[in-house]
């Protein structure tokens, strides 16, 4: 901007606009690189650190311990949403560092189910200057033992058959190693919420992730973004498949439409779980 420019701005009272620059000062605030597109940037925070088991099954980072958050609008008047991983022990500290400096708590509750240690997933919304948001962020994620930035590993190659999963589900995703990270789109359209309108790609996604147990098993975990009507029979298309569901509940204080996530934990041969799978995806269409 330049100098002559500015001065007379700032003797009009009217505070110079923050640039595409400030989006840098998040990304290093954060310690993450984000995934951008037309509508939003999303940044990730795996929790790398937990060795976390469900029954005898280690649960990767990228099966279900996967942090985020992502900001829609300008920096100047952005709206952060997304949802923390932490422990037991340091939800204290991190729910009175987002409450302190002007960061909502949507829900606080569990994904999973007989896991251990027991981890909690904190749902976050805020809306301001988007530098602003990002440090308090990044000082609620300092409470815990995220690591940051999230060590990368070189990929490895598939284990599972990606042909088959993408083709039984309908739907095209990203392997590396034993881990199969996929998403569906359930809810169409613009999700409302805090009267501004979210991307449904980021406010309403639904993650399925399946991971290689042994030559044979494969766990499967993720959620379900739905209006609240097609619940039941998502839920009931799950169970009656031998998936388990682990939770239901709503992310957000209230949307529009309103909203409910149906979270599910699979565990058995592939071709059954991905049976099971595309029957609770064709439940929720």
């Amino acid at each position: 901007m330049p100098t002559t420019f500015l001065v007379c701005r700032l003797l009009l009272g009217v505070a110079p606009q923050p640039g595409p620059a400030a989006w840098d000062t998040v990304a290093a605030t954060l310690k993450s690189v984000p995934t951008v597109t037309a509508e939003y940037r999303r940044f990730a925070f795996p929790r790398a650190d937990l060795a976390v088991t469900i029954g005898d099954v280690p649960v990767a980072a990228g099966m279900a311990l996967g942090g985020w958050v992502g900001f829609v609008g300008g920096p100047g008047d952005a709206m952060v949403i997304g949802d923390l991983v932490v422990l037991a022990s340091e939800l204290p500290a991190v729910a009175g560092i987002l409450t302190s400096r002007g960061i909502g708590m949507t829900a606080v509750h569990n994904h999973l189910a007989r896991e251990t240690p027991a981890v909690l997933y904190v749902h976050i919304i805020g809306t301001g200057r988007a530098v602003v948001l990002a440090e308090a962020i990044d000082a609620a994620l300092g409470a815990t033992a995220t690591p940051r930035p999230a060590p990368v590993k070189p990929p490895q190659a598939p284990q599972l058959d990606t042909a088959l999963v993408f083709s039984a589900l309908g739907i095209r995703g990203r392997a590396n190693g034993p881990i199969v990270n996929l998403s569906a789109q359930l809810v169409t359209g613009p999700i409302r919420v805090d009267g501004r309108d979210l991307p449904a790609p980021l406010a309403a996604a639904s993650p399925i992730n399946l991971q290689q147990v042994s030559l044979g098993r494969v766990v499967a975990t993720g959620d379900f973004a739905l209006p609240s009507a097609r619940a039941p029979a998502v839920v009931t298309a799950l169970e009656r498949n031998g998936i388990a569901v682990t939770a239901i509940h709503s992310h957000y204080l209230a949307s529009e439409p309103a909203l409910v996530f149906v979270h599910f934990w699979a565990d058995g041969p592939l071709p059954d779980v991905l049976r099971g799978l595309r029957a609770g995806i064709d439940a929720g269409k």
